[in-house]
């Protein structure tokens, strides 16, 4: 189930998928189980525009969200692209950003041009 993840997943996505193949499954026993999977480093938690946990299966690296408000639509930043952000916040407060929490809420290019 996790595994067949592309992406993110939240638990309760994961359940849904779990309970589709065993109608047994509790909530405590994925929830459980998405903590050891972070904890050994295979899945890796962020939190979405709603505040909810998504889970990242196997990150290649760390990242963060920008959600448009205007149509839903998301998008992953990286590092380098996030970078200046991370940097002014590490020099101006001596903060050390982790990317993996970071969602910027704002409005795409196509919403904005709409809204002009």
């Amino acid at each position: 189930m996790l595994a067949d993840a592309k992406g993110h997943i939240t638990a309760a996505e994961l359940l849904e998928r779990c309970r589709a193949a065993d109608p047994g499954t509790i909530p405590s026993t994925v929830y459980r189980t998405l903590d050891v999977l972070e904890d050994l480093g295979l899945v890796q938690h962020g939190h979405g525009v709603d505040g909810r946990e998504e889970f990242h299966v196997l990150p290649e690296k760390e990242h963060g969200h920008l959600y448009c408000r205007g149509c839903g639509s998301s998008w992953e930043i990286d590092s380098p692209e996030a970078g200046s952000l991370v940097r002014g916040l590490a020099k101006g407060r001596g903060f050390d950003v982790d990317l993996s929490h970071l969602t910027i809420v704002g409005l795409c290019a196509e919403c904005r041009a709409r809204n002009r």
